[in-house]
């Protein structure tokens, strides 16, 4: 079973300690249960009662300190790591925001240089702190470059730090906060740590729909004393600190849509199997069947997918780099995924889905804040169409990645190149396909060979190249690409029953043509174009009896598997 069932926990670990922390987490949750949950988010409660949880068990302390600073069984491990982001996300989004903004300010500091700070970081995070990451500006977005905070140097060796911060998680409690400025005298880039409790800190409460339990702080810094201990990084490093910290930060989205996602379809389909109208239960009427299996083969693909970009971060080098483009696919894809999951849904569950004592509410919520965090999608886009030419023209060959469950200590992640985009090469992506005769994975595959096509006899001109809103249009059908690629590695590695398959690339070949028609009718194309992007438009092969099937033994079979503890 590839989607989580906190009741039937089947996730495989080669380590004990990893399985007893997932298993003790949803021991908190299903004990806490749905109806105090439900009340802590609408009355906006601090949630103490997880802060007290991770303290008493020790659970960022294991899974955030890397290898070396803290207990044995504590490592920096991007597979445990994505698991814990679907479980928090399954309960709830201000849980899950602790812990990922927790992942950003450690970031920074990791990946600095200042072995003081970070053997002090272990020590927090053994005492039960959370952390937070300063970067973004009211002002300047995430505008590195325009950065207003300050450090001024003082006859004595020591700076002043004076600016203040935006949209700051965790801002309010977070005895280290990663803040990113830039030296007064000089104009260079720099990383300090600074205390969310110092007289010289001051912070406020920006109120969000969404998140409700969480602290999002502005907080200024007047004068704030800093000395080369509150120094974590300078230059050019500080510089890549900011974009590699936010290259792990953006992924951990994904994952929380997914944990949403999941939640959200174990309670939909409870509902509607059980809710008889006209005579008939809502589940046998044919249009609510098709929604609910295209939202069931939506999260699964959306999980495959994330799964196997952890398997990339695992492994990744200076000489595998391929991450770099999977990661902003699994924060823009997932993500926007998860919303088009939590649509269907809704449109079955339709008035239920605002009562207040439902899991779903917060998930209508909740679900449209992560393609907006962490850049948005066009943001994350504009990364993603950078890749193109390498992924198709410039191929080299590369080992075979397995599931990378092991383990292992991501150590590369606090090391990694910023830039360079330009020379991250990827093998030929057609021999995943060679794998497979399914009747809609074969259809994609003529798909995305037109797109090549297109890329080497009618390539952007120099005018389209240079508008922005005909590249994100073309960066559609690309992604599209990379997301059945992935999906279709795990197929073997997860025994995904081809059946699931081939309704998957249903959704892919109808969600292809579609981005194949907006380019064409959008904006200007030149012939040869139209007449590669008209040929794109394609309708995925209807097999009555897959799809029945698919319905019967996997989707219709979630009924009262999972129900939430009241």
């Amino acid at each position: 079973m590839i989607l989580l069932n906190p009741k039937n926990y089947n996730r495989q670990h080669t380590d004990p300690k990893t399985r007893e922390v997932m298993l003790r987490t949803i021991n908190f949750f299903e004990s806490k249960g749905l109806k105090k949950i439900k009340e802590d988010d609408q009355a906006m409660t601090w949630y103490d009662d997880f802060l007290n949880f991770i303290k008493k068990e020790q659970t960022f302390a294991t899974l955030l300190t890397p290898s070396g600073y803290g207990d044995a069984d504590s490592r920096w491990d991007m597979w445990r790591i994505e698991e814990y982001n679907e479980i928090l996300g399954f309960y709830g989004i201000s849980y899950w925001y602790a812990w990922q903004v927790s992942i950003l300010g450690l970031g920074p500091i990791w990946m600095g240089t200042n072995e003081e700070v970070k053997h002090k970081a272990a020590k927090l995070l053994k005492e039960g702190n959370i952390f937070a990451f300063g970067l973004s500006e009211k002002e300047h977005g995430a505008d590195l470059y325009a950065s207003d905070m300050k450090l001024h140097p003082q006859k004595d060796g020591t700076y002043l730090a004076n600016g203040s911060k935006y949209y700051i998680g965790n801002g309010n409690v977070a005895p280290m906060l990663s803040t990113f400025g830039r030296f007064a005298d000089t104009g260079d880039y720099v990383f300090f740590v600074v205390n969310s409790q110092h007289p010289s800190y001051k912070h406020s409460r920006i109120c969000t729909s969404g998140c409700r339990q969480g602290y999002v702080a502005e907080y200024t810094l007047t004068d704030y004393p800093i000395t080369e201990a509150d120094i974590i990084s300078r230059g050019q490093l500080a510089w890549d600190s900011s974009l590699n910290t936010v290259n792990v930060g953006k992924y951990e989205l994904g994952w929380c849509s997914v944990g949403i996602c999941t939640h959200a379809l174990y309670e939909a389909i409870n509902h509607a199997s059980h809710r008889n109208l006209y005579g008939q239960y809502v589940t046998d009427f044919p249009h609510v069947k098709k929604m609910f299996t295209e939202a069931y083969t939506r999260l699964v693909a959306m999980k495959l997918f994330a799964l196997r970009a952890a398997d990339y971060m695992k492994s990744a080098s200076d000489e595998d780099r391929r991450y770099l483009l999977y990661n902003p696919v699994v924060k823009m894809k997932v993500t926007s995924q998860g919303e088009k999951v939590i649509q269907l849904l809704h449109d079955i569950v339709a008035a239920k889905g605002f009562e207040q004592d439902t899991y779903f509410e917060m998930a209508i919520r909740d679900i449209g804040m992560l393609p907006k965090l962490e850049g948005t999608t066009h943001v994350n886009m504009a990364l993603i169409i950078k890749f193109i030419t390498n992924y198709f023209l410039n191929t080299v060959d590369y080992p075979d990645i397995p599931r990378r469950n092991d383990p292992s200590n991501d150590a590369y992640l606090f090391k990694q190149r910023a830039g360079g985009l330009g020379k991250v090469t990827f093998p030929n992506y057609g021999k995943v396909y060679a794998d497979f005769n399914i009747p809609n994975v074969n259809l994609f595959r003529e798909q995305l060979e037109l797109f090549k096509e297109m890329l080497l006899t009618a390539p952007p001109t120099k005018e389209q190249s240079g508008n922005v809103d005909y590249m994100l249009a073309v960066g559609e059908l690309f992604t599209l690409i990379v997301y059945a690629q992935l999906i279709l590695e795990n197929v073997n590695i997860y025994r995904i029953d081809h059946d699931i398959v081939n309704e998957i690339f249903s959704f892919i070949v109808r969600d292809y043509s579609q981005y194949a028609l907006v380019v064409y009718s959008n904006y200007e194309n030149t012939k040869p174009q139209e007449a590669i992007l008209t040929k794109m438009l394609r309708k995925p092969i209807l097999d009555q009896g897959k799809f029945d099937r698919v319905w019967t033994d996997f989707v219709y079979a979630l009924k009262d598997t999972y129900v939430m503890n009241k």
